[in-house]
């Protein structure tokens, strides 16, 4: 039984060995959907998988807010200055 599941994990490490990983925020959503589900019923590994989803998510969003603040902030800059007002006219005599 060993024997066949470390080569199981052996044969999907080398297969997943050149793909890199995109888990930007599913470690710390794992780790918290893992403690919440254990405290339901004893569901860790499917608090982990939920929390890995929910918290990838939430960081593409945060990532996508932070860009649009960025090319807002670098817009502004990049606009030409305003106009300055025309000078008044000299009151009659």
């Amino acid at each position: 039984m060993k024997k066949s599941l470390l080569s199981l994990v052996v044969a999907s490490s080398v297969l997943f060995a050149g793909q890199s990983a995109n888990a930007i925020g599913c470690l710390s959503g794992g780790a918290a959907g893992a403690v919440a589900g254990h405290y339901a019923h004893h569901h860790a590994v499917v608090g982990a998988i939920g929390g890995c989803i929910a918290g990838h998510e939430l960081a593409k969003h945060n990532k996508a807010k932070a860009a649009a603040a960025a090319k807002a902030q670098h817009d502004a800059a990049m606009a030409p200055p305003a106009a300055a007002p025309a000078p008044a006219a000299p009151p009659a005599q």
